[in-house]
């Protein structure tokens, strides 16, 4: 069968490396990915593999947000992750080689490698380049706040028209420090994908380069025998949370390092990133609260440089990497552009503490994620707007009936209720459109998108569909955000109510929709749906209840 598909004898004799590609024509973050895989393929045969290549799904948050698709983009996290098992585990593969670029293909890719337990590491297709818009450069960050914009007439038809025109000029992921950035950032500072591979741009001259010594890389790892478990443990995670805290970075990232710490056997409690954000201060000023893209960090000195800075501080552990060299070793070659205003020094920070945070509650008992970066507010009271569905409360804003201090809810979003945890961007940014961005605060028991800023609590848990408390809460009344305090509670006698019934029309419960609804865990356990080995130990311990 294999001489069948091309290969030879001499092809055979060598170790079979697989090569999950992500390659898709729909999306740009992952448009290119045909041409790196060969770049990739060619680097694994000049160093003795054979390359076996296959592609799974993506599905583009950016293109999906605001629609029913959107829905899909988390369950296909674990739809990416089954299928790079299923082939690895399937053909019996010596190695692989994880090709991603959209958001949830870069955790799709961890929590499959540290399942499978090969030889193996993650290439990031890279940053997008920003868009030109006049005499100023964006993103598709921008596009989402014209809409907000143009609702709020402060923006014509052909202004809007003209930043969908500009804000994506070609390939690679969003361009701001959001959640493809964030997790390309963490896998490196995990030690999974080699250090400054994943931040060269997508289309820089370089990029090709960098895949066929990924393709090397991979080779070595398998000669050493030395599996993803090697590199995925507490204190390259920790690493991980801090690198992303440093950068205020996406708050996506705690749901995906809870899934990846998952697969790879380890205990990561979510307190743990509470934790790391009071103690790591934001060094680096990047959109979507800051001034610059990650193509400017890049040419700052990259990630090299941020962990640098935070190894300096004593922030962070040495740990070994992919590419044989230590962190600390790799950390030490970074060399800072002159002049450089992108990332500063633990001593001089952008804010004194790390850009999210955990809040507990009688709205969230199981815990939720606090969206801090770019924000000076820590609190905020005021009365609730809740609506069922993003489609109900995005209709309520493009209408103007959302009022400056109000606290907008959003409840059954959660990975069950959704079903797939839809995140809000479209509502959030249409809030920052409108200029509410610095008055009104959103709750959810859904996602936020890297490109979210604002006072913003996401994954509140348990969701409304697992009859958590935000189902109970009616419009009117007085929610308190306390991030200092770390709470989020509603001044109501919850317990006494019954739940509200939802209406959502949309809500689909059948086919992939359906299973993943009946199978998803917690966001506080990192909305998995695969069992792991710990979890035949203790059954109970990822559904575990409130009570317990």
């Amino acid at each position: 069968m294999l001489k069948g598909a091309g290969l030879t004898d001499e092809d055979l004799a060598r170790p079979l490396v697989a090569v999950l590609n992500t390659w898709s024509e729909v999306t740009p973050c992952n448009v290119h990915l045909r041409e790196l895989a060969d770049e990739v393929k060619a680097g694994i045969r000049e160093a003795g593999g054979t390359p076996i290549e296959f592609n799974t799904v993506v599905v583009s948050d950016g293109i999906s947000m605001g629609t029913d698709g959107m829905r899909a983009s988390l369950i296909s996290r674990e739809i990416i992750c089954d299928s790079m098992e299923l082939a690895v585990r399937g053909h019996s593969l010596d190695g692989a080689v994880a090709i991603v670029g959209c958001d949830k293909t870069i955790p799709a890719a961890a929590m499959a490698l540290a399942r499978l337990d090969v030889p193996s590491l993650v290439f990031y297709g890279g940053s997008i380049m920003p868009g030109k818009l006049a005499d100023r450069e964006i993103t598709i960050q921008d596009a989402f706040e014209a809409v907000g914009a143009h609702a709020a007439c402060q923006l014509s038809d052909e202004g809007l028209a003209e930043v969908e025109d500009k804000a994506c000029p070609g390939a690679g992921a969003c361009g701001g420090q959001f959640t493809a950035n964030t997790m390309a950032m963490a896998l490196t500072a995990m030690g999974l994908s080699p250090m400054g591979a994943n931040d060269v741009p997508a289309t820089h001259p370089d990029k090709p380069r960098e895949a066929r010594r990924v393709g090397r890389a991979v080779m070595r790892l398998v000669e050493r025998d030395s599996t993803a478990r090697t590199y995925i443990t507490p204190t390259s995670l920790r690493n991980a949370a801090t690198l992303v805290t440093a950068t205020a970075g996406s708050t996506n990232a705690v749901l995906h390092l809870l899934a990846i710490a998952r697969e790879a056997g380890h205990a990561l409690p979510l307190d743990t990133f509470d934790e790391i954000a009071r103690e790591t201060p934001v060094i680096a000023d990047l959109k979507p609260g800051g001034r610059f893209f990650a193509s400017d960090m890049f040419s700052a000195g990259g990630t090299r440089l941020v962990g640098q800075r935070l190894m300096q501080a004593g922030r962070i552990e040495d740990t070994p990497t992919v590419t044989g060299r230590s962190l600390f070793s790799e950390l030490a070659l970074a060399t800072e552009s002159a002049g450089q205003e992108v990332i500063r020094t633990v001593y001089a920070p952008l804010k004194p503490r790390g850009g999210f945070g955990i809040l507990y509650g009688n709205l969230a008992p199981e815990g939720c994620v606090v969206k801090l970066a770019g924000e000076g507010r820590m609190f905020q009271e005021g009365p609730a707007r809740v609506f069922d569905g993003e489609e109900a409360a995005f209709e309520a804003v493009t209408a103007n009936a959302i009022n400056p201090g109000d606290i907008v809810v959003i409840r059954n979003e959660g990975p069950r209720g959704g079903p797939g945890m839809r995140e809000m961007l479209a509502v959030t940014a249409a809030l920052i459109g409108q200029g509410l961005g610095d008055s009104v605060a959103l709750i959810t028991d859904g996602r936020f998108s890297g490109a979210t800023h604002g006072l913003m609590v996401g994954h509140v848990s348990p969701e409304a569909a697992a009859d958590g408390p935000i189902a109970r809460l009616r419009d009117g009344d007085r929610i308190t955000i306390d991030a200092e305090a770390r709470r989020l509670d509603a001044g109501a006698e919850l317990d006494a109510r019954e739940p509200a019934v939802a209406e959502q029309p949309n809500r689909m419960l059948s086919g992939v929709y359906g299973k993943y609804a009946t199978s998803v865990a917690s966001a506080s356990f990192g909305a998995t749906t695969a069992p792991t080995l710990a979890d035949y130990a203790q059954p109970n311990q990822i559904m575990k209840s409130t009570e317990e």
